[in-house]
């Protein structure tokens, strides 16, 4: 609920920010757009006014998106993304749970070449190499 309100008073603070920031003067003219006086809000005090709006806009900006965060992490449990428990409990099998399925449909599937173990298994031992007759004389 808080998450939500939040979420409603970013969007409302992006879209004001937005227009208070469209409505200031130019001030450097970069793009060929001088800051001249024709204008309906030109005053000094306009000015100020809107630098002092935009300042206030940007800090109720900042303070909501750290509020999101804040109420986005409180739901949140505080323990790590590997629980040691569920690691546990998938690396060894229960006391009483036989090692071989039971359906050979739901076993699982082999390896489609050889592995290292069965080159390593299968290895002949080193034979002595058969002796050399004597040359005759």
């Amino acid at each position: 609920m808080l998450q939500t309100i939040l979420l409603v008073a970013m969007i409302l603070i992006s879209v004001t920010l937005a227009g208070v920031i469209l409505l200031q003067r130019s001030e450097g003219g970069a793009l060929g757009m001088g800051g001249g006086p024709s204008g309906f809000m030109t005053a000094r005090g306009a000015g100020n006014l809107l630098t002092v709006t935009t300042w206030w806009l940007a800090g109720a900006f900042f303070a909501c998106a750290i509020g999101l965060t804040i109420v986005g992490n409180m739901s949140r449990a505080n323990q790590s993304i590997v629980d040691p428990d569920a690691v546990g409990a998938l690396a060894t099998p229960p006391a009483g749970a036989s090692t071989a399925p039971a359906d050979p449909a739901t076993a699982p599937a082999q390896p489609a070449g050889p592995s290292l173990d069965d080159f390593l298994s299968s290895a002949p031992a080193a034979e002595p190499a058969p002796a050399q007759p004597a040359p005759a004389q």
